[in-house]
């Protein structure tokens, strides 16, 4: 399994999201984030993650809780990830070749764009919630059911 962080910088009731343009999840947006490196503290990869796929800093994390992404017959793409949210941002965003960032009003979450789990907890988390779940897709991408992993119990 791999390690990985998701970064959801607030400012002024609009949140940061990122078009992925390339590789895994391409066409869809996202929170910045990415894969900790040998060494890396989860708060330092989330620093570094959100400032090379963005432009933008971010200082003081919040951590939110975990999201674990399994999918069907492709366990290298099994991730547990530590979901960040931040007021503490600096510069302005900039597209790279990876990332187009765009602010997004907290009312106005382009959902129906993003990885269809976002649309279980996302929200929840921008608003002050903490997540703790476990999404199963298809290696396809469809996601095929969650569960709650602080009781264990099974959401279909």
């Amino acid at each position: 399994m791999k390690y990985t962080t998701l970064c959801y910088p607030i400012v002024n009731g609009k949140v940061l999201l990122a078009m992925k343009k390339r590789g895994f999840g391409a066409g869809k947006w996202n929170g910045p984030g990415g894969k900790i490196e040998p060494g890396e503290s989860v708060e330092d990869a989330c620093r570094r993650e959100t400032r090379e796929e963005t432009g933008v800093n971010v200082g003081v994390l919040e951590n939110r809780g975990v999201v674990e992404f399994v999918f069907e017959n492709k366990p290298d793409w099994d991730n547990s990830c530590t979901i960040f949210v931040t007021t503490d941002v600096s510069g302005e965003p900039v597209e790279t070749e990876e990332m187009r960032p765009q602010w997004y009003a907290l009312d106005k979450i382009p959902l129906n764009e993003m990885w269809e789990d976002d649309a279980v907890w996302l929200m929840d988390v921008l608003h002050g919630g903490v997540v703790n779940k476990r999404f199963f897709f298809s290696d396809t991408g469809k996601m095929l059911r969650h569960e709650d992993l602080s009781s264990s119990s099974h959401i279909a």
